[in-house]
């Protein structure tokens, strides 16, 4: 999908997910962190993998991480939000003011961060006067309003966390929440398509991903 910036044009991949017929893991190794294509390899070419959360210098989740029902990290507050799966295979991204996180909630797998870009209801989520401006790549995870999960990267690097917000609330692609996952150097996605096989590796490696199977 197109998206126009002043003179340049961003392109976003989108990948969009039905829980019924997929599930979702997430995947942590500090010690061993990997491009977002080395992690579609090490998990033996799953149908898709995205780059997850932030992390420290020393490959550290900054924020809640749980993998197969492991806990990592401290949990961020409200300002934040939280793609999650519970242990009945539930899937939701969430604004975490609307949906704070509970430590005995069933959750097998979760990633926490932030900005949310798209609140619930579709509202526009992170206005101009909290951007510095500055473009980046990104990395998106986000729930529509039938409870598909899609996940979007914009790989070229020419826009805002704004200018991202106000597009995805604006869109056509019917969004409740969005949620802004680690950009940069970190964006990436690896897709095991029948028919179309876009590929947008990280330039770094990466601790932690999202990987989504076939049920």
């Amino acid at each position: 999908m197109r998206v126009e910036t002043g003179a340049v044009a961003e392109r976003l991949t989108i990948v969009r997910l039905d829980p019924a017929i997929v599930y979702f893991r997430v995947h942590y190794d500090p010690t061993a962190p990997q491009p977002v294509s080395g992690w579609a390899e090490r998990l033996h070419h799953p149908l898709l993998v995205i780059n997850g959360g932030y992390f420290t210098p020393e490959n550290k989740t900054t924020g809640l991480l749980i993998s197969n029902g492991r806990v990592w990290g401290i949990p961020y507050g409200e300002f934040a939000g939280m793609f999650a799966v519970t242990s009945s295979g539930q899937v939701s991204v969430r604004w975490l003011h609307d949906r704070p996180y509970d430590p005995d909630e069933p959750l097998k797998e979760a990633l926490q961060s932030f900005p949310v870009l798209v609140k619930p209801g579709g509202v526009m989520g992170f206005p101009a006067d909290a951007d510095d401006g500055h473009p980046a790549r990104r990395t998106v995870v986000a729930q529509d309003r039938q409870g598909r999960i899609l996940t979007i990267v914009a790989p070229r690097g020419y826009l805002s966390l704004h200018e991202l917000a106000r597009f995805l609330a604006e869109s056509d692609l019917d969004l409740d929440v969005a949620l802004n996952l680690d950009g940069g150097f970190s964006t990436g996605l690896w897709l095991n398509g029948d028919e179309v096989t876009p590929e947008v590796d990280s330039l770094t490696p990466v601790p932690s991903v999202i990987s989504v199977e076939y049920r």
